[in-house]
């Protein structure tokens, strides 16, 4: 029949947390492998310790300066800072270059020391003393010379810095007199290509009959100006006088008097005459006041007025020709203006001309002058400076002889070793935690196998049959027997348990304790008052007839088979009160078809009828198929897991098996727990409660037998 399931309280916010009391109980479980790591690590770095010789290490400390901070410098000096940091590191790289290591190897005859001569490369292996440490924001530089003779490591480390500036200075002079050398024949050839240009300009001066075309150039260019000057003014004239005459001729088409037009109203002669016009004019009318018409005088002072308007006309008539012969004039002249600039351009375009080439030789001529200088310069200061060592690299501190090694540093090697000792330790522990999946734990049956929990069975410490399998019997106050107290209580709590009356018991393999777990809920049962039966199911290798001492008797096989049909016969009477079994009795040849046919089916329905439980001891579910088709035909299953043995995979499979013949798993035991031992991380709290209440049993009384007497400690 199905059994519900209690609902599991969710503890998932709980196991989100760091368990650290986890951690160190898988530590404390495996704690002889993790100090068995420890102790290794110890032992090897005491080995280490003994073996390692002295090594002491010398500091020579240098200075690298700019490279242009020289005495004859004028300049101050300046520099980028990538650059300065680019110069410094290239510097640290060539004091550990492997020809600089070289040369001290051969200068000190490092082939010749213990330390080098085994190497296959003594540079690498004098590379691998060497360490080049700049001093934080300074110049300095510290070469750091490891080795056992403190005297030969500082005289590697000098020997070194003073190298290492040797060949500074032997760099800088072989490249001063390379740059020397190429700096004189340079000079050679500048100084033939000045003197080529030069010749060539005085040649090209000579051919064009031209002393200096920049003189030239000055005056054509003034004259070309003062003649586009002249011509700008000659055409303003010239288009004034055009308007004047425009005007003339407008006023005079348009029947103006012509004392009317401007240029005649303005003459000083017209004016002249009209002023003594007037004073004719005036004289002829004081006379015809005196005369007549016919008068003589007032006769000739009208011919003489004639005469006077006649002149004024005549004026009049010269002053507008000579204004139209003065624009006649002005456009003649400008045309003469035009061709003056156009012959002073055609003089500037060919000075032009000229000075195309003579341009172009005279700037070869004095790029090669500046070439010629630049170089006769830079070849006077390499000269001066080919002569002096200038040096930019100094030794400041040369290496004393150390006195107190730095290897080994046996306080830091304790503690390193302490420290990976203690990790290896715990490494190695949590690793081979890791590669264990095997059920242990409450977790383990509840989360892998997905089966409720019904409880533990400490290990009970005895290699007798009786004694294990009659515990709860035997030794009452034990917490085994308080262990199968426990199954017996978490049953009666599932969900209607009266109907549970035919219980079978199997595991995934022998010896996980199915037959202890059987007998024992079978005793608790009891004692509780219910009529149970303990069946031997179990008809390939029985046990139940051992624990219970009944040799060769009649049993369920007899039945099975037909021998034997009286159930009294094979129900024996045991010791425990309310207790009976049923042994398997002889080995069938066919146990298989015998638990499957329907005088099984028969006999579990006869004693669940005159029982109030029956708890049928089957075999493993991986060894045969017995158990399958026994469980098919009770009301529930039992499945036993040894603590720490089975695998979590196999016991998986084993469950699916049970489950898929459509079988109800009431739940799981966990057996054989060592509380004493290494186990007892896992349900130290059962034990120590356990522990607590035992301390409270009563003492039996004097008629028992001292093995039931015996307080099983914890």
């Amino acid at each position: 029949m199905q059994q519900s399931i209690p609902a599991k309280i969710d503890t998932s916010a709980g196991e989100t947390t760091v368990n650290l009391r986890h951690y160190i109980h898988v530590v404390m479980e495996r704690r002889w492998l993790a100090i068995s790591a420890f102790l290794l690590v110890m032992v090897l770095t005491a080995i280490y310790l003994a073996q390692a010789k002295p090594v002491f290490q010398a500091v020579a400390r240098m200075q690298i300066n700019r490279e242009s901070d020289n005495p004859l410098s004028g300049k101050e000096s300046f520099s980028d800072a990538r650059y300065e940091m680019d110069y410094l590191q290239t510097q640290y790289k060539n004091l550990q270059s492997r020809t600089l290591l070289g040369m001290v190897v051969d200068n000190l005859s490092l082939t010749n020391d213990a330390r080098y001569a085994k190497a296959e490369d003594p540079i690498s292996r004098l590379g691998l003393d060497v360490t080049i440490s700049p001093v934080r924001l300074s110049r300095l530089v510290d070469i750091k010379v490891e080795h056992t003779n403190p005297s030969r490591a500082a005289l590697i480390a000098n020997t070194l810095g003073q190298m290492f500036i040797s060949n500074n200075i032997a760099q800088k002079q072989a490249s001063s007199s390379e740059a020397l050398t190429w700096l004189m024949q340079q000079e050679d050839t500048t100084r033939e290509k000045v003197e080529d240009a030069e010749t060539k300009l005085q040649e090209y001066r000579t051919e064009k009959n031209e002393v200096s075309l920049e003189d030239n150039d000055n005056l054509i260019r003034q004259s070309l100006f003062a003649a586009k000057d002249t011509l700008t003014r000659a055409h303003i004239d010239s288009l004034q006088s055009d308007e004047t005459i425009a005007e003339i001729d407008r006023l005079l088409a348009d029947s103006k008097p012509i004392e009317s037009i401007p240029q005649v109203r303005d003459s000083v002669v017209i004016q002249r005459l009209q002023q003594e016009l007037g004073l004719r004019e005036s004289a002829l009318a004081a006379l015809l006041t005196r005369y007549r018409e016919k008068h003589p005088n007032v006769i000739q002072a009208r011919g003489e007025i004639e005469k006077m308007r006649q002149a004024i006309k005549d004026e009049a008539d010269y002053t507008i020709q000579a204004l139209r012969n003065n624009s006649i004039f002005l456009k003649k002249r400008e045309e003469a203006l035009v061709a003056n600039v156009e012959q002073e351009t055609a003089k500037q375009q060919a000075l032009n001309a000229l000075r195309i080439e003579y341009d172009a030789l005279k700037r070869e001529a004095n790029n090669s002058e500046t070439i010629y200088n630049n170089v006769l310069l830079r070849r006077n200061e390499t000269e001066l400076l080919s002569r002096i060592a200038a040096n930019n690299i100094v030794l400041v501190d040369p290496a004393p002889v150390p006195i107190r090694p730095v290897k080994p540093k046996v306080i830091l090697t304790i503690l390193f070793g302490l420290f990976g000792g203690v990790m290896a330790g715990v490494g190695l522990a949590f690793f081979v935690n890791y590669l264990d999946d095997s059920i242990k734990s409450q977790d383990d049956v509840e989360n892998t196998l997905g089966l409720p929990f019904l409880g533990y069975v400490p290990n009970i410490k005895t290699n007798s049959v009786v004694e294990r399998d009659l515990q709860a019997h035997s030794h009452p106050q034990s917490n085994a027997a308080e262990g199968f107290r426990t199954i017996r209580a978490t049953l009666s709590l599932t969900h209607k348990p009266e109907k549970l009356r035919v219980i079978s018991v199997t595991s995934t393999i022998p010896s996980e304790g199915k037959s202890l777990v059987a007998s024992n809920l079978a005793i608790v049962s009891a004692q509780t008052g219910l009529r149970t039966l303990l069946v031997d199911a179990d008809l390939r290798r029985p046990s139940v007839h051992k624990a219970f001492q009944l040799h060769s008797p009649v049993g369920l096989s007899a039945y099975l088979t037909g021998a034997n049909s009286d159930l009294e016969e094979i129900i024996h009477k045991t010791e425990v009160p309310n207790l009976d079994v049923v042994c398997c009795g002889s080995i069938p040849a066919n146990p298989s078809e015998l638990v499957g046919s329907a005088r099984m089916k028969e006999f579990l329905a006869q004693v669940s009828a005159k029982y109030d439980r029956v708890i049928l001891d089957c075999p493993p579910i991986s060894a045969v198929s017995d158990p399958l088709v026994i469980s098919a035909k009770t009301d529930g299953l039992i499945f036993v897991c040894k603590f720490n043995k089975i695998r979590r995979e196999h016991a998986r499979r084993s469950v699916q098996r049970i489950q898929a013949g459509g079988i109800h798993i009431m739940g799981v035991v966990i057996n054989d727990i060592d509380f004493e031992g290494k186990d007892s991380y896992y349900y130290s709290y059962y034990y120590y409660q356990n522990r607590y209440y035992s301390t409270y049993k009563t003492t039996p009384e004097k008629g028992d037998k001292a093995d039931k007497s015996e307080v099983i400690k914890s």
